[in-house]
């Protein structure tokens, strides 16, 4: 089930539904003309039908498909300008499934037997859902064929991440989960990420982001179609912090580099709303666990929404137990960046602090990594040459 973000409909749009209806009561022959012409006229107006199959009538199929997700969060900037950068090239068909909130840190998690909305967005030049769920949920919903018409694009980009995605970081990683949900489908994909410094970056660095990677993204999807690109791999592709001054592509391996995880108590009193909430609140903690199950898509998932922005909730099994003898805490993750000590030149992260734009692929196999490393290094090799 779909339904509009913005329920609004134009001005012009309303009078010509008024006219059908008062043309409709008539009942007569001139009534019937005036349908026909108000039929003409809707032909000039924009269409608020946002199923599926309406969108895909529309589509123009003489062109690749390609198929846009990333991790942050379908109004994030990073996703924005590139599919901005992707509709300009007017070569592609571009699609974009993506979370309706920050995922970043998903990992490759899915959500299970629970009901997820899904809402058409307007973007300009491509045909665009958010979704209530993660990264994978929005790759693997858009290969299923349940919600385009189509279920194989010729590539599934994920991107651009607010932040680096490099070593022990990808397991974690939202925007490479949703390009290997790609590789697992049998779709080629490519994930990238900005290396985001706090202070330092600006939102207008993923326009020059875009513009270091779309050599590369125009020789994957020429070289997919002639059947050229590495096969059973994944590219992830790490830009600098400063992308328009890198120093070009370099193939790299991934690193085993991890930002130390810090847990932090936090004190209830700081969260006084999340003390006491389910205490004092416990049925609106069952009504909102009867909301993920029995209500509708879209009113559930808003609903949640709007919940989560202000209160911490626990499970309803421990809401509606009084056992005041209970200890209750509160922890926060933070990730804190760490040293690495590898002066391996050919790994992600060393790559990526010497301002190239570190290439590395991703295999599902440990067993054909090494031929996969081979393989995607020709392939850059030639698709590079290519692109001068």
């Amino acid at each position: 089930m779909t339904s509009v973000k913005n329920n609004f409909l134009p001005p012009g749009l309303v009078t010509n539904l008024q006219e059908v209806l008062l043309n409709r009561k008539s009942g007569n022959e001139e009534a019937n003309d005036d349908n026909n012409n108000n039929d003409n006229n809707k032909s000039n107006e924009p269409s608020t039908s946002t199923s599926a199959e309406n969108t895909s009538q529309i589509e123009d199929n003489s062109k690749p498909i390609l198929l846009v997700t990333n991790g942050d969060g379908i109004e994030s900037p990073g996703l924005l300008s590139l599919v901005d950068a992707l509709v300009h090239e007017g070569l592609y068909n571009v699609h974009v499934c993506a979370p309706q909130s920050d995922k970043s840190v998903s990992g490759h998690s899915v959500t299970l037997q629970e009901t997820i909305s899904v809402n058409s967005v307007e973007m300009n030049g491509a045909t665009a859902f958010e979704v209530a769920g993660t990264p994978v949920d929005c790759v693997s919903l858009a290969l299923s064929g349940a919600l385009f018409s189509w279920s194989k694009p010729l590539l599934v980009i994920s991107g651009i991440n607010r932040g680096s995605s490099c070593g022990h970081n990808m397991f974690y990683s939202g925007v490479v989960a949703g390009a290997r949900e790609a590789l697992i489908c049998g779709i080629p994909s490519l994930s990238i990420s900005l290396n985001w410094k706090k202070d330092e970056s600006q939102d207008n660095d993923f326009k020059d982001a875009v513009a270091a990677c779309m050599p590369l993204i125009n020789a994957a999807i020429r070289d997919i179609e002639k059947g050229n690109f590495p096969k059973s791999c994944s590219l992830h592709l790490e830009i600098p912090t400063s992308p328009s001054t890198n120093k070009g592509f370099k193939l790299t391996k991934q690193s085993m580099w991890r930002s130390s995880p810090s847990w932090q108590a936090v004190s209830a009193n700081r969260h006084p709303s999340a003390g006491h909430f389910m205490s004092n609140q416990q049925s609106l903690g069952i009504q909102l666990a009867q909301l993920s199950r029995d209500a509708s898509a879209a009113g559930a998932a808003r609903r949640l929404t709007t919940q989560r922005k202000n209160v911490e909730i626990e499970s309803v099994g421990a809401a509606v137990k009084s056992d005041t003898s209970r200890v209750k805490k509160y922890f926060r993750l933070e990730f804190l960046e760490k040293e690495q000590e590898d002066t391996d030149e050919d790994l992600d992260f060393r790559a990526l602090e010497n301002g190239f734009v570190a290439v590395t692929p991703l295999s599902l196999s440990p067993h054909i990594e090494s031929d996969i490393h081979i393989a995607a290094s020709d392939w850059i090799s030639s698709a590079l040459k290519g692109e001068q």
